[in-house]
């Protein structure tokens, strides 16, 4: 049971990760055009600083919360589970106003002192208030989460976006006459109006859900005393802390990256332009490419806390294993066909997206098929992160990841500085950050839980049947290619010829059954169509 619940989860929060993405998308295009590049300036300057505070508030805490009500609910002790929710609530209300206090009364000191433009001291203001709603939104996301139920998370998120885009662009479009800053001040106001609309659609689901939830604490109510707010607190904490570290290793990794990978191409005989040229390409290119995938491989990885650690906490060790080798095997069916299939399509998928810059694109492609291994690597290293997040094994993944990020800066300082290697020398040392971390991870994973991992199952039958998609979805782009002398086309057809081969493979391999199928959100007319394909 609790593996239907992966699998919905993950569909769930998955579908609504890449329809954020593409609104988000949607949403920078017509800004660029709308206020142009000093414009983006004051935009990108508030960014930053948000995106700082909104790690410290949501990185760990809802993650604490969605493990601790998630044990708590496995004992059934439901008032338990909603006072970690009504802590935590007041907790990151708090963390959030001292956020806000410092962005918005702080604002011109940063925009004059730290920044050293005045002209970011409207966005600054303008995207304050949302470092309020977002980590009280959280706090009901990490309920839910907890409950096993990911819908209000990606419900809230959509909203939470289309929000955000419409509002931005619209006062954006409105302050254009009055100054450059004020509208994209206006724009950056779309994070607070759409995290308002996000907290107000997440705080009626969860008035629509009251009755059911004060059902359970009734009728399980326990007497005794009950754990104090400070002793939650502290929970939370132990918990919280060590993934927000965590989650702020990469980040650092990639501003290495910037400060490291220009000089060393500068060490060895390129000049400025062609040094800033390059990073534009692994920067612009070839990360924005590797991100994408992320954004649905992270969904498992999310799924996997709640149901780990509720099997976890009252010991039901076959439900552990059957969740971890579910969750293993979803990540690799997932992220392996998305590394291959960049990896067979890299020129035209980049000629697709930026049919203006075909010299950049020519150049950067090498460099994107050797990142497009890190999408399958970073995709299982997410979910075995959660796994330990989900048995109190909080602190290893962030001690892993550490390790792999030394590697790399080593492993990028010396590969950059080969003229034959340049850029490619930093995706190479991309691929070791995360292949360090796995391995480790699985390693921990093995010991803490005894689990057996199904390695044919797992990862064996995902890779055997993206490789074979991979050689027909190229094959495809050639033949079409040559047949029409359309990019666009050619690539559209592979990308789909590589879908219906992949889902043909991966279901004659076994690798995931029908049954697996239909637990998905409206899986079963699936099965249905299945069925009349594949018996």
């Amino acid at each position: 049971m609790s593996g239907n619940k992966i699998l919905r989860g993950a569909a769930v929060l998955g579908i609504a990760g890449l329809v954020v993405k593409l609104l988000g998308a949607f949403f920078r295009i017509p800004l660029q055009s709308l206020i142009g590049e000093e414009g983006m300036a004051y935009y990108g300057y508030a960014y930053p600083l948000y995106a700082l505070f909104l790690v410290i508030a949501t990185a760990g805490i809802p993650v604490a919360i969605s493990r601790l009500v998630s044990e708590k609910i496995a004992l059934k002790d439901y008032e338990g589970a909603h006072k970690v929710f009504k802590v935590s609530s007041w907790l990151l209300f708090f963390i959030g106003l001292f956020a806000f206090a410092v962005c918005y009364f702080g604002a011109g000191f940063i925009s004059e002192h730290v920044i050293g433009d005045i002209g970011a001291l409207k966005p600054l203001k303008a995207i304050a208030p949302a470092l309020i709603f977002v980590p009280v939104m959280s706090a009901f996301r990490g309920y839910f989460q907890g409950r096993q139920n990911m819908n209000p998370t990606a419900v809230s998120q959509f909203v939470e976006q289309v929000f955000r885009v419409g509002v931005g662009l619209a006062l954006a479009y409105t302050l254009m006459d009055e100054s450059l800053d004020s509208a994209a001040a206006g724009a950056t106001f779309g994070a607070t109006a759409g995290s308002i609309a996000g907290l107000i659609v997440v705080v009626l689901i969860y008035f629509c859900s009251k009755r059911v939830i004060n059902y359970n604490i009734k009728k399980y109510h326990r007497k005794g005393e009950r754990e104090s707010s400070k002793e939650i607190i502290k929970q939370i904490l132990i918990i919280a802390i060590p993934i927000t570290i965590g989650s702020s290793i990469l980040p650092l990794v990639n501003a290495a990256d910037s400060m490291l990978v220009t000089r060393r191409l500068l060490d060895s005989g390129f000049s400025i332009d062609e040094a800033r040229i390059l990073w534009g390409q692994l920067s612009g290119y070839c990360n924005t490419m590797v991100g994408l995938p992320q954004v649905i491989t992270q969904s498992v990885a999310i799924a996997m806390v709640p149901a780990v650690a509720g099997a976890f906490r009252i010991g039901n060790k076959g439900e552990v294993h059957e969740n971890i080798n579910l969750g293993i095997r979803t990540s690799m069916i997932i992220g392996m066909p998305c590394a291959i299939g960049i990896m067979a399509l890299a020129e035209p998928i980049l000629l697709l997206l930026f049919p203006k810059e075909p010299a950049g694109v020519a150049s950067a492609a090498p460099t994107l098929m050797i990142m497009c291994i890190s999408v399958a690597l970073m995709s299982v290293l997410q979910t075995t992160t959660g796994i330990l997040q989900g048995i109190n094994k909080q602190m290893i993944p962030v001690k892993n990841l550490a390790i792999g990020a030394v590697a790399k800066i080593v492993l990028t300082y010396i590969l950059v500085a080969i003229p034959s290697l340049n850029i490619k020398g930093a995706a190479i040392g991309s691929i070791f950050v995360y292949a360090i971390a796995l391995v480790l991870n699985m390693g921990a994973v093995t010991k803490y839980t005894g689990t057996k991992i199904d390695m044919n199952l797992a990862f064996v039958k995902p890779t055997v049947a993206s490789v074979i998609m991979g050689i027909c979805a190229f094959a495809s782009y050639k033949l079409v290619y040559m047949a029409l002398e359309s990019n666009t086309m050619a690539t559209l057809i592979a990308i789909g010829i590589g879908v219906i081969v992949y889902g043909v493979l991966i279901l004659a391999l076994k690798a995931i059954t029908k049954e697996e199928i239909g637990r998905i959100p409206s899986g079963q007319k699936l099965v249905k169509i299945l069925d009349k394909f594949i018996k």
